[in-house]
């Protein structure tokens, strides 16, 4: 087994900063597959999600040279924070591609104009929505939190979610159970689900 690969995520950013270039294949390696999944889960878009996810590790790599990761054992948190960033960038800069153009002439009437900004605004609604359920699920207990993640973001089925979490399926399927229950709540109080 690579040494490496029991290192931890602030051992191999320290590791990096030394010069040891592998230390960051590990890092990319490791948090590849999720980090992808959620940029793709975004935009939906295979080749956009490819190109943020690359520019995001790109911006953390500089990051790094510079000393700016401080995030002690927080490294997945703070990368994802850099995709997400760029996620919104990205959108912000369709957003203001929406205007009309009276030089180019690039729509023919207002009606044309509102088509065109729609998907992007249903873009921007969206990833508001993502951003703040993400926020609720970080609010709840860590049980509770950890089911949801694999769940929903790894897609592990309640069996192997179950053995990794070293309790029996009832209890997994339980904590998904109020973890639902809990952000239901929290969503009913910000006035994005009716109290029905």
């Amino acid at each position: 087994m690579n040494r490496r690969s029991t290192m931890t995520d602030d051992a191999l950013v320290q590791a990096y900063l030394e010069g040891k270039v592998e230390a960051f294949d590990e890092l990319l390696a490791r948090h590849q597959n999720r980090l992808f999944q959620n940029i793709l889960y975004a935009v939906h878009d295979e080749d956009l999600a490819n190109d943020l996810f690359q520019e995001t590790f790109v911006k953390a790599i500089l990051s790094l040279r510079q000393g700016r990761y401080v995030e002690q054992g927080q490294f997945y948190a703070w990368i994802s924070r850099i995709a997400h960033n760029l996620v919104v960038d990205h959108f912000k800069t369709l957003r203001g591609k929406c205007s009309y153009d009276e030089e180019n002439q690039e729509f023919a009437d207002e009606a044309t104009l509102q088509i065109a900004c729609v998907g992007r605004e249903e873009e921007m609604i969206r990833l508001e929505s993502i951003e703040m359920v993400q926020k609720w699920i970080a609010l709840l207990p860590p049980e509770q939190r950890e089911v949801v993640k694999m769940r929903f973001y790894q897609e592990v089925p309640f069996k192997e979610i179950a053995e990794k979490t070293g309790v029996g399926i009832s209890t997994s399927l339980a904590r998904m159970r109020y973890a639902l229950h809990n952000l239901r709540k929290m969503a009913q109080r910000e006035g994005m689900l009716s109290a029905n």
